[in-house]
């Protein structure tokens, strides 16, 4: 990532040199190397950056994130934001891999059962998980079982009275609406799976458009992708607007900001007819 940065700096700033205007490449608050162009192009950004500092969260050491695995989540919905959660640099932000038991942990996807897909090892087991700042909740085909596991649910429901933010992805939302983390506030889910997740919370608010929503502590993403955007939302939010900025370009992620831009509402509930299919199924 390193390299990869600097050579897109030096790129840039070769082909600015060109153009005659003076440029450098410097460290930026990720740990990243990073364009420094002339104060006349950065003129715009630089009025965000004057204002994100009263909104960034001031921080005593390094903040310690829980990304809860379990069998059959989905892998972009913890890939996805863990890539732009790892380029804040372990020196502010320290993760931890967690399940209800440490250990091998098998992914899933609406092709790829949980018996032959990718193990993700699972360091620490929910007993032995630290005092955790942040803490994420993907979905995946697993979640069904999961809305059962009353070991993980009695563990989100404590872990989240103490935590700063408490996020999930896609379906993850069900899994914190069955907890009853979610009652009496505004969440979002999958769109395809909508309604029936939207049934594991009956006092919830569910937001049928929205690429994240954001109530108090509490912040739920639409599906898959979407985890990303939240992830880079959450990241500006603790970090500053400019680290976000900056790890969405290393990482050539156009990143969508407004959470109420949701274009695959027009895709609601149609993923409802194969769930009966797959519900029960190593998956």
């Amino acid at each position: 990532m390193l390299r990869h940065a600097m050579l897109i700096g030096t790129i840039a700033a070769g082909a600015l040199d060109a153009a005659a205007a003076p440029a450098q490449v410097v460290m930026s608050r990720t740990g990243n190397s990073r364009l420094q162009v002339p104060d006349s192009a950065n003129a715009a950004s630089e009025t965000a950056r004057r204002e994100e500092t009263s909104d960034v969260t001031k921080n005593d050491g390094p903040l310690h994130l829980g990304i809860v695995l379990y069998p059959g989540f989905e892998p972009l919905d913890v890939f996805g934001p863990l890539e732009m959660f790892m380029n804040v640099g372990s020196e502010r932000l320290r993760i931890h891999m967690i399940a209800e038991h440490a250990g091998l942990v098998p992914s899933s996807t609406g092709g790829y059962a949980s018996s032959i897909a990718p193990k993700v090892e699972a360091t620490v087991s929910l007993a032995d998980a630290p005092p955790l700042d942040i803490i994420m909740v993907p979905g995946g085909f697993g979640t069904m079982q999961q809305l059962q596991n009353a070991t993980l649910l009695a563990w989100l429901r404590e872990r989240a009275a103490t935590a700063r933010f408490t996020t999930s992805v896609c379906s993850g939302s069900a899994i914190l609406a069955k907890a009853g983390i979610l009652d009496g506030k505004k969440a979002t889910s999958n769109k395809q799976m909508f309604s029936f997740l939207a049934s594991q919370g009956p006092a919830v608010d569910w937001q049928k458009s929205a690429r994240w929503v954001e109530d108090g502590a509490v912040i739920t993403s639409s599906g898959v992708s979407a985890g990303i955007d939240m992830a880079l939302s959450v990241i500006a939010k603790l970090f500053g607007t400019e680290t976000a900025e900056q790890i969405a370009a290393g990482t050539e992620y156009e990143w969508h900001r407004d959470p109420t831009e949701d274009p695959f509402t027009q895709y609601l509930d149609q993923g409802l007819q194969g769930l009966t299919a797959t519900t029960g199924q190593d998956r």
